[in-house]
């Protein structure tokens, strides 16, 4: 049996809110499936996943494993802290530092608290990352100046500008229109075609399940249950669409939608700190 590049056991419990929330996950990526993504209802736990692994969030319980590292266990007391995990982190609308220019942005993933303070051999390096993703000219450009495509490849580059083992995409399309979204997630393909580290998306939307689904995991009120043979079970449906409604169903019925967790349920999950200080966490990996 082949090492699984990702093993996760998960549980974290949100009691003292207006709406109670559980998590309980556990299931393991590797083989041929470089690619999950993470579909289900909004507020059934997708994100707050990703919280874990990145490091954002501790856990109750459970442990996760990226191959032999061992990055959280609770039974043994091990927490990796989020910049040494080597985890590349997309947020969902990007979190570009705004007064910083997409060269210091990209570049924050290695310098960290100091981004005006960028040697040569950094700078380089994060010149090289976004004429890779072809945005170099914009180098010397605020956030605010780039366009949604823009930002969605800057906050690419600063991700793997970290040298990460793992990429975690949080709804990487959400936040642009259906034409561009279609451009890009052609273009995000051909990026994790070249890529030799597994991916985990989220989306609501069945045609980036269609596209990036190596595997595949169904979320539901805090619970997963692992597709593995998605691609097998989709040449039997039309659209996307229907096979996923399909496998909703063999739950015993229609998934109903899941209550939203609060914001206040995850700003309680993070610590107090400023929302920068939370984002460079995830960033660096040094």
């Amino acid at each position: 049996k082949a090492v699984p590049m990702i093993s996760l056991r998960l549980r974290k419990t949100f009691r003292n809110t207006d709406t109670p929330f559980s998590l309980d996950v556990a299931y393991e990526i590797g083989g041929s499936q470089k690619h999950v993504v993470l579909f289900g209802p909004s507020g059934s736990g997708k994100s707050l996943t990703l919280q874990c692994l990145v490091g954002l969030t501790r856990p109750d319980s459970g442990y996760i494993r990226l191959d032999e590292r061992v990055l959280y266990d609770g039974a043994a007391r091990v927490g990796v802290p989020a910049r040494r995990r080597r985890i590349g982190f997309m947020f969902q609308d990007y979190a570009l530092f705004p007064h910083l220019s997409v060269l210091q942005n990209v570049a924050y993933a290695r310098t960290g608290c100091w981004p005006w303070r960028i040697c040569a051999a950094e700078r380089a390096k994060a010149q090289a990352m976004l004429e890779r993703f072809g945005i170099g000219h914009l180098a010397r450009h605020l956030p605010v100046q780039l366009s949604g495509g823009q930002r969605q490849r800057a906050a690419l580059a600063r991700a793997l500008n970290a040298d990460p083992q793992l990429l975690l995409l949080d709804e990487p399309f959400s936040a642009l229109d259906p034409l561009l979204r279609e451009r890009l997630r052609e273009e995000l393909l051909e990026l994790l075609a070249d890529l030799t580290i597994p991916a985990v998306i989220i989306t609501h939307d069945p045609d980036d399940v269609d596209a990036f689904a190596g595997g595949l995991i169904l979320y539901n009120h805090g619970r997963a249950r692992q597709v593995p043979d998605y691609q097998r079970l989709r040449r039997d449906f039309a659209t996307a669409g229907q096979c996923l409604r399909h496998l909703q169903e063999e739950e015993g019925g229609l998934l109903p939608r899941c209550r939203s967790v609060p914001a206040a349920v995850f700003s309680g999950a993070l610590t107090p700190r400023p929302v920068s200080a939370r984002i460079g966490d995830a960033a660096r990996s040094h």
